[in-house]
């Protein structure tokens, strides 16, 4: 963000700034997948194996809020 900042204030290019955004968002998505999928791997993993059906209620919320803000 610094960057992109910087670039702003240094009045570069639009074009360069606005690329280097859309290479930030493809950054953060792989960030976000690589999350996601290490938190089904055991956080949800292990919540399904339990048999503590509230823990189970709760990562089963916590996934549908987070593709709801995605949605």
């Amino acid at each position: 963000m610094r960057g992109i900042q910087k670039m702003i204030e240094d009045d570069r290019y639009c074009i360069d700034v606005v690329t280097q955004i859309e290479a930030v968002r493809a950054a953060l998505s792989r960030v976000e997948a690589d999350l996601l999928r290490q938190h089904l791997q055991h956080c949800v993993h292990k919540a399904m194996k339990s048999t503590d059906a509230s823990e189970q209620a709760r990562v089963i919320e916590e996934l549908v809020g987070v593709f709801r803000r995605q949605g």
